[in-house]
């Protein structure tokens, strides 16, 4: 009798699975912090870039307006981030971390790797992971 569910031959089931799990070892960390994971990810993008456009954020984190808008309108709020328009073009807004973003990414600095430790996979193994998942997205992202 098989008693499995053929989920387990599913590689969509077994990314979806993985990605949830992920977010769940981010969870307690960016829960103390105040911070949802898609919020921890728009930080991580200014730390690394510095002051970025709306635009190229939602590019970066593959994020249309309607999602992305509410999220920083949350974190503006918090005071991890600010808005301003461009001076060249008003139509363009322009996102910098605030000192209390930087403090705060400053603290939350270790979690990747606190992550990779726990997945319980070698460097190699983890690079490799990242790599195979990279091409993965790139070959399926329209």
């Amino acid at each position: 009798m098989d008693t499995g569910t053929g989920l387990e031959q599913m590689i969509c089931f077994e990314l979806y699975a993985a990605s949830r799990a992920m977010t769940a070892l981010y969870r307690p960390a960016l829960d103390a912090a105040g911070l949802t994971y898609p919020q921890y990810l728009v930080l991580r993008v200014l730390q690394h870039r510095g002051a970025t456009t709306v635009r190229d954020l939602g590019t970066a984190l593959s994020l249309d307006s309607g999602t992305l808008s509410p999220l920083l309108k949350r974190l503006e709020t918090q005071g991890r981030i600010r808005r301003e328009r461009g001076t060249a073009d008003e139509r363009t807004v322009w996102v910098h971390l605030t000192p209390s973003g930087y403090t705060l990414q400053d603290q939350l600095s270790s979690l990747p790797q606190q992550v990779a430790c726990a997945a319980g996979l070698t460097l190699d193994e983890f690079r490799q992971l990242h790599d195979l998942l990279g091409r993965f997205r790139a070959n399926v992202t329209t």
